[in-house]
């Protein structure tokens, strides 16, 4: 109730969406002109790019963390349960080690469009092994999921003990996200894979809420269960798989933004609760990044602080739960 109460201060779900567009788009209007030392020519494309680099990794996480927990019907899971940070940190260990150095010279338009290729094929595959048939079981598919991201993070440690120790310094610069140093034609490319994918979802943002009912009570309401999780899993993978072959693995963001949007938004309806995670994703991420430059001067990294927040809200979720 004093929830509740505090929220009606702020008005209807729909007044807490445009005061959020308005923080986001202030602080985005904030990194872009703050601070200003050199040509406003130089200047603009340089923080363009990385603000759209921000806003792009915001809808992609926020998005497919929101469809996960709803047809997982759980508020503390991500897709990245499935193991596609791991699969993504093994693609690219498997390169340096079979290829070494010369794997970073790859052009990088083919370097990102095999790594979400072999991740959305995989998953893919994954996903129509599992769910495809009769004795479909959402259940098993999340313990495959888990079985499988272990087993890529073994595989994954026993290729670092045997390559060579130069590669490896290399490479662990690609395992970590890195919003700073994304090229134009790579985030032209993500962007419209995702703008499509953001179309799809918010012509299913109807059928989203009956799912969020639960499987039975959708069926009932006439919903094609079965085809409707497979289509939302593959647009999850195709989400995921874009943003980390972007920037890298990004593991607790979407937990951190989706729970915030769901405090906030204080309803079920997706209509809300999707935008809310978008602008919030943004906003958290704009203005991190602006004061990680401004105050830290670049002493440390986005993702680092992400993760740290995430990781402590997944804490608090998992208590919180374990109380009730």
């Amino acid at each position: 109730m004093k929830k509740a109460a505090n929220l009606s201060l702020l008005g209807t779900p729909v007044r807490r969406l445009w005061l959020l567009l308005a923080l986001a788009l202030f602080a985005s209007g904030l990194f872009m002109t703050i601070d200003v030392q050199a040509e406003w020519s130089f200047v603009l494309p340089l923080r363009g790019t990385k603000l759209a680099t921000l806003w792009t990794v915001a809808f992609a996480i926020g998005i497919s963390t929101v469809l996960f927990q709803t047809v997982t019907g759980n508020r503390i899971l991500t897709p990245a349960v499935m193991g596609f940070d791991a699969l993504f940190q093994l693609i690219q260990s498997v390169l340096a080690f079979t290829v070494g150095v010369a794997a970073m010279q790859i052009p990088e338009l083919a370097r990102f469009g095999m790594n979400v290729g072999l991740m959305v094929v995989l998953s893919t595959t994954l996903f129509v092994w599992l769910f495809r048939g009769q004795a479909s079981n959402l259940h098993l598919l999340l313990l495959v999921g888990i079985v499988a991201g272990i087993f890529f993070r073994s595989l994954n440690n026993f290729v670092w003990r045997v390559m060579d120790p130069n590669d490896f310094v290399v490479l662990q610069d690609r395992l970590f996200a890195n919003f700073n140093t994304v090229s134009r034609p790579l985030l032209a490319l993500s962007l419209v894979v995702i703008a499509a994918m953001g179309l799809w979802v918010w012509r299913q943002r109807h059928v989203l809420d009956v799912l969020a009912l639960g499987r039975e009570v959708a069926i009932n309401l006439g919903v094609d269960y079965q085809r409707a999780v497979m289509d939302i899993l593959v647009v999850i993978a195709i989400l995921v798989s874009v943003s980390t072959a972007l920037v890298g693995p990004v593991t607790f963001f979407g937990l951190l933004v989706s729970n915030m949007a769901y405090q906030l938004m204080h309803t079920h309806q997706h209509r809300y609760t999707l935008v809310a995670t978008v602008l919030l994703g943004a906003l958290l991420l704009v203005g991190g990044q602006m004061v990680l430059e401004r105050m830290f001067g670049f002493n440390t990294s986005l993702s680092i602080v992400v993760e740290f927040l995430g990781g402590l809200t997944f804490i608090y979720l998992l208590v919180r739960k374990t109380r009730h």
